[in-house]
């Protein structure tokens, strides 16, 4: 059992921090533009998001309602909504980024509260219907694992996302080394590129549940 748990919890520890979703641009974006206090402060909103669906999930699954998220309403709704959201986020990215001149460095230096950016990240993680999926297959295998124990799965994760929340921090950390080797033309086609990325998957998301 132990061993059957270490491998899980690697695997969802690098689905988590490795897969190139709207969570990752973002929180690479904000390190590389705000540098790290900023950017760690996402990274825990999107941890805290992620604590919050498994443990919703886990009581699902621990009572036997699971179905509720396999529902066609409920994925739909988390579609849209969820779409929404990641198309009105990738068009705030697109604000060009302003050349540091003695008139706006003072602007330049004004970085957003960490109170917006823990909701920006719990809920940019939160609608993002793939994080939903990826606790329900790893919630209901863990819960066999551990014979159906709720305490046993919530300290599982528990530590499984500390670990994650490292690994977000690291990366951000990274992020924000090389902001200084940056120039305002890089920085506008990275707005670009992680404005672009949230757009697009916000049209698949809905253009998946409607058109499809």
């Amino acid at each position: 059992m132990i061993l059957s748990l270490i491998y899980q919890a690697l695997i969802l520890i690098l689905l988590l921090t490795f897969s190139f979703g709207p969570a990752f641009f973002a929180l690479i974006n904000t390190g590389i533009k705000f540098g790290y206090h900023t950017g760690s402060f996402l990274a825990l909103g999107v941890v805290l998001s992620d604590l919050f669906v498994c443990i919703l999930v886990c009581l699902l699954v621990y009572f036997g309602m699971s179905n509720l998220l396999d529902s066609k309403n409920a994925q739909t709704a988390f579609a849209t909504i969820g779409g929404g959201i990641l198309i009105v986020f990738g068009f705030f990215f697109f604000k060009k980024h302003e050349v540091k001149t003695e008139e706006t460095i003072d602007i330049q230096n004004q970085l957003p509260s960490p109170r917006l950016m823990v909701l920006k990240g719990f809920f940019l993680n939160l609608f993002n219907p793939s994080v939903w999926l990826l606790w329900l297959t790893n919630v209901t295998v863990t819960n066999k694992t551990v014979d159906n124990s709720m305490v046993k799965m919530l300290v599982f994760f528990v530590l499984v996302l500390t670990s994650v929340l490292g690994v977000e921090l690291f990366k951000v950390k990274l992020s924000g080394k090389i902001k200084h080797y940056l120039t305002d033309k890089v920085m506008n086609i990275v707005n670009y590129i992680t404005g672009t990325a949230l757009i697009v998957f916000g049209v698949v998301l809905i253009y998946n549940h409607y058109f499809k």
